[in-house]
């Protein structure tokens, strides 16, 4: 699925050689090819790649290990590469990032994970969906999904700290205010995953059986939650459970546990982010912030979502 991987040791070559060249070089650090949602971002950037002979776009994998990745940015500068397409181990991480591309000359694009607004000013252009919208039209699902009746809800909350989790979060609260019948009883971190999900929902349906609600910031958690409440035994009538991202996984369980998602393109994200890069390395002008829209995905667009994965997008 990764095509345009580039161990480290590959990345060290001579300025002069890619200068050489006959088509344009990006280096893109990644923060991880073992994250499922994320490896259908990559399929993106290599579907840029695919269409453009003049470019290659060399992805390294940081293993969620930062200083992994700021070495990874090191590497590709010192090869004099034509613009930096990067997504963030964590937002903290562009600040360092800004500074060294800044001080080569090199144009920078942040893809997905959202920086502060002081970091962005040092950022040539970002690609992303804005998170608080898809917390917005969760939330909103969910209330409507209620029609009226009381709602007792359980935030899965990402890795704190990073901006996905504060917005969608906040974007849900922000919804969930504007109804009385709706309180929110506990949040609790589940770092974007399954396993831990599981386990957190086990132990809140215990310390708090009037639960009937549960929105994640993200799909894998809302999966991990439906697994709780099953082995909790609790039916689909029981529970509401939404997530983000419309994976494919979770698209399989919509209608079976999980009542919705909303959907992230990844591979839009991917595409267009490579798209600003290849720009910038031309030398073009580009939009410094570029959104793509989430959209709200229920069971009777299933089907629809399932095959945007099978049309790749």
């Amino acid at each position: 699925m990764i095509k345009k991987t580039l161990l480290a040791a590959a990345v060290i070559c001579s300025a002069s050689n890619i200068a050489l060249a006959d088509s344009l070089v990006i280096g893109a650090p990644m923060p991880s090819f073992a994250d499922k949602w994320m490896s259908y971002l990559f399929e993106g950037v290599n579907e840029f790649d695919d269409k453009h002979a003049d470019v290659e776009i060399k992805m390294t994998d940081a293993n969620e290990d930062p200083s992994k990745m700021l070495n990874d940015v090191d590497n590709f500068i010192d090869a004099g590469v034509n613009s930096l397409l990067v997504v963030p181990t964590d937002v903290a991480i562009v600040k360092p990032i800004s500074k060294k591309a800044n001080r080569a000359g090199i144009p920078l694009v942040i893809v997905n994970r959202l920086p502060s607004e002081k970091t962005m000013r040092k950022v040539d252009a970002y690609v992303g969906s804005e998170s608080i919208q898809a917390g917005i039209i969760q939330g909103e699902s969910v209330a409507g999904m209620l029609d009226g009746k009381q709602g007792n809800v359980a935030i899965l909350l990402g890795a704190l700290g990073h901006e996905a989790q504060i917005q969608r979060t906040a974007g849900n609260k922000q919804v969930f205010e504007k109804y009385s019948n709706i309180k929110v009883v506990a949040e609790q971190e589940g770092r974007w995953d399954r396993a831990k999900a599981l386990q957190i929902v086990e132990d809140l349906l215990q310390a708090h059986p009037e639960i009937n609600v549960i929105v994640a910031n993200n799909d894998e958690m809302a999966i991990g939650a439906l697994l709780a409440a099953r082995k909790a035994g609790k039916t689909d009538a029981d529970m509401i459970i939404s997530g983000v991202d419309a994976t494919p996984d979770a698209l399989e369980y919509l209608g079976s546990g999980l009542d919705s998602t909303v959907f992230q393109s990844a591979r839009g994200q991917g595409y267009g982010g490579a798209e600003i890069a290849y720009k910038l390395a031309m030398g073009q002008q580009v939009q410094k912030m570029n959104w793509i829209d989430f959209e709200l995905v229920a069971e009777d667009k299933k089907m629809e979502y399932l095959m945007k994965y099978a049309a790749k997008q």
